[in-house]
């Protein structure tokens, strides 16, 4: 019974009902997210860039604690509406910052940035300086690789959907392009059913429709009178210079960017540190994240539709002749605009150069980057060259060339005195030990040595006396010198040393003309046999004391 009442009653609504249209007044009331991809090498005023674009004051540049250098920069701030009053929030703008075109920067943005969800929402700003001109092409071909290569992912389905739309999106931007102005559009104004094509050189490339701006920063140096010598602080005479070869340089720089910017639907300015620069910068920054999209195709018969307004709309006009506040938006330029800036100017054969570069094609005619450097020659300062490079020779080879030497002279082989022990008289060093060496030559060691030889030479007369003595006392020491006492006592009773003879009245020196090295062998042979000659003597020592008392007591006995 409780069942069929139940049934009777109307069914409760889904909870699903609640969180659709829960996620549907989120949605609604959501903030969008942009975000600005900001690309430069160092040093180009990118930190500059960072804060006008989030309106926040700028680093102080002369505290070294406030400096930091990261491998991404990122920083992000609310775009608030300015009528009324700031209090409502439009968006919230997101950049980040890479410091260099190496490969160990670039390949973290994917990680951060995937294309899959940050394509319709980035903008790419390219960072040039005006510093050094003669790098603009070669950096631009490097950054717009990069940014092509970055957009095509991992080449799916769903990514390729994406790029289609923002491609239609961009394309739709530069065909409804129109100059600001003043008079208010009509109520009833629609978008035109018939378009134009794109003309010559337009949109050729970004085949992902990412919006693009080629910031020149530093632009203010451009047209200063100020005298500076080439090369000083890093800027060419390109820079702070006047005259009319100059500015057809300069004005050949601008054609050359402007030609490219064109095959990529991007836009190109120039900013100073005046503030005035980068607000308006700014502004079109957020005018080119919040490009609508490109309008359906109207059905035959059907009624136009209204276009969508862009939120943040640009109202500056182009502006290409102020040197250090050039504005070129997308859509406005073409190469007829190009041409007529200044005569003699080819965009169509710069354009045909730069694909050169990008297809490395060996056919006749030079590249971007080689036109470029005859128009602007680098200037830059150059790293000092390398030293020679020193190629050692291997070891082993010089080991064979100081072996083979050596070899050659018997005198500086260590090896010899072991093959020939004899000679070691000719040696210049010391071979062995102290043997080869003149430290034995010294006044003290042939004093002691002639000493010895004497003591050890004595007459018969001392012989007698010796023997007289060791009768009388038998503890009584030999008749030796007295610091030569105990190598006396080694010596038999004839009292002629076997191992050197005595020397003679004529010889020249006290060791009886023999050589350094054959009186120590003497001296060194006395010393090894003193066992046996000491062991004799003090045997007849003994003897002589008991043949005395024996004849001592017999002549008593007799008597």
């Amino acid at each position: 019974m409780e069942i069929s009442s139940r049934s009777s009653t109307p069914e409760v609504p889904p909870q699903d009902l609640w969180s659709s249209i829960l996620d549907s007044v989120s949605s609604s009331r959501s903030t969008p997210s942009k975000q600005i991809l900001l690309l430069g090498q160092p040093l180009t005023g990118k930190s500059a860039l960072v804060s006008a674009l989030l309106q926040k004051p700028p680093p102080d540049e002369g505290k070294e604690e406030n400096r930091s250098d990261f491998a991404i920069g990122y920083d992000f701030a609310d775009v608030r509406d300015d009528a009324d009053e700031g209090e409502y929030t439009l968006a919230r703008l997101s950049v980040y910052a890479v410091p260099s075109a190496l490969p160990s920067y670039t390949s973290l943005l994917p990680h951060f940035i995937p294309p899959r969800q940050s394509l319709p929402h980035t903008l790419v700003m390219i960072v040039l300086d005006w510093t050094r001109p003669w790098s603009f092409v070669e950096e631009l071909q490097t950054w717009l690789q990069w940014v092509e290569t970055w957009a095509k992912g991992d080449g799916l389905r769903e990514l390729e959907i994406i790029r289609e739309e923002g491609r239609e999106r961009l394309q739709a931007h530069l065909q409804h392009y129109a100059e600001p102005s003043t008079d208010p559009l009509p109520a009833n104004s629609t978008m035109s059913s018939t378009l134009l094509p794109l003309g010559p050189g337009t949109l050729t490339h970004n085949s992902s429709g990412i919006p693009i701006i080629v910031t020149c920063t530093k632009a203010d140096l451009i047209d200063d009178g100020n005298d500076m010598a080439a090369g000083a602080s890093g800027m060419g005479s390109m820079v702070k210079g006047k005259g009319g070869e100059w500015e057809e340089r300069t004005d050949g720089v601008m054609q050359v960017l402007r030609t490219i910017c064109l095959k990529y639907g991007a836009s190109l300015f120039y900013t100073t540190t005046v503030p005035s620069t980068l607000q308006v910068l700014r502004q079109y920054a957020l005018h080119a994240l919040f490009m609508p999209p490109a309008p359906s195709p109207i059905a035959p018969g059907a009624e136009a539709q209204a276009p969508v307004r862009n939120i943040f709309p640009f109202q500056h006009k182009p502006n290409t002749l102020d040197r250090d506040r050039i504005v070129v938006p997308a859509g406005w330029d073409s190469w007829g605009k190009i041409s007529v800036m200044r005569d003699g100017f080819d965009a169509k054969m710069w354009g045909e150069a730069w694909e050169r570069d990008l297809t490395d094609d060996p056919s006749e005619g030079n590249g971007a980057k080689k036109l470029y450097a005859s128009l602007v020659p680098d200037q830059g300062t150059k790293p000092p060259p390398l030293p020679p490079f020193n190629n050692p020779t291997p070891e082993q080879a010089f080991l064979a060339k100081n072996y083979d030497e050596n070899a050659k002279k018997p005198d500086r082989d260590p090896r010899g005195a072991f093959r020939n022990p004899t000679d070691l008289t000719g040696a210049s060093a010391g071979i062995v030990g102290p043997l080869g060496s003149s430290s034995f030559s010294l006044p003290n060691v042939e004093r002691a040595l002639t000493e010895m030889e004497v003591g050890i030479g004595g007459g018969s007369g001392t012989t007698s006396d010796t023997a007289r003595r060791s009768t009388r006392n038998p503890n009584a020491p030999a008749g030796r010198p007295a610091g030569l006492a105990p190598v006396g006592t080694s010596v038999p009773v004839t009292g002629r040393s076997p191992a050197s003879p005595t020397p003679t009245a004529g010889s020249p020196s006290p060791t009886g003309g023999q050589t350094q090295h054959e009186v120590l062998q003497n001296f060194f042979q006395s010393l090894l046999s003193s066992k046996d000659r000491t062991g004799s003597a003090a045997g007849a020592r003994t003897a002589t004391p008991a043949k005395a008392n024996g004849g001592g007591s017999g002549g008593e006995d007799g008597a």
